[in-house]
């Protein structure tokens, strides 16, 4: 399978405003870290951007995670992108 490398931004305040959601976006983060599709995810230290590797079939697969994850439907995470990494060492 590929590699893919998320980078993505936080909506202002983000510590407030991911309260409601934030249980059930690291249930399903980990419950993608089970299925072994995600390998790492994580904020920032400033709490601006989004960083993430997924190991899927192909990028449509890590869109579809991304945009069923609360923090995207509730406007947590407020843009991304998703590009093939080819992992040299």
């Amino acid at each position: 399978m590929a590699k893919f490398v998320l980078w993505g931004s936080y909506c202002e305040n983000v510590i407030e405003k991911r309260a409601p959601y934030r249980q059930a976006h690291l249930d399903g983060l980990n419950q993608q870290k089970a299925d072994g599709i995600l390998i790492t995810l994580g904020p920032t230290q400033d709490l601006t951007k989004v960083f993430g590797i997924y190991e899927a079939p192909d990028a449509a697969t890590v869109r579809q995670l991304i945009e069923s994850d609360p923090y995207w439907k509730n406007g947590i995470w407020t843009e991304y992108e998703v590009k093939e990494w080819i992992q040299a060492i």
